[in-house]
């Protein structure tokens, strides 16, 4: 038990050095292509809202006020599925550095 002891502490630090991981450029790629991805999405999604928002006001002109005002904040909405995106690629960027 003694040795035990003694020893199993020595392999563990005996276990120093580069353990060729694939963590480190995973991350960099699915950071980089889920940020492309929602980048682009997310586009295409504010272009939608924005020519829905100009069909409906040379509709109705009179609600072109509420129907700017429902725009903006469904494009506040879209926008933060960007930003949560990046939060969510700077985690995977800095948490778990490439070596």
């Amino acid at each position: 038990m003694t040795w035990s002891i003694l020893l199993i502490p020595s392999l563990a630090f005996a276990a120093e050095g580069d353990t060729g991981s694939w963590v480190g450029p995973f991350a960099v790629l699915a950071a980089g292509l889920g940020m492309g991805i929602a980048s682009g999405l997310c586009g295409v999604g504010q272009g939608l809202a924005a020519a829905s928002a100009v069909e409906a006001v040379a509709r109705q002109p009179a609600a072109a006020a509420r129907i700017q005002t429902v725009m903006i904040i469904g494009l506040a909405l879209i926008e933060s599925l960007a930003l949560y995106v990046f939060v969510i690629a700077a985690i995977l960027l800095f948490v778990q550095p490439v070596k």
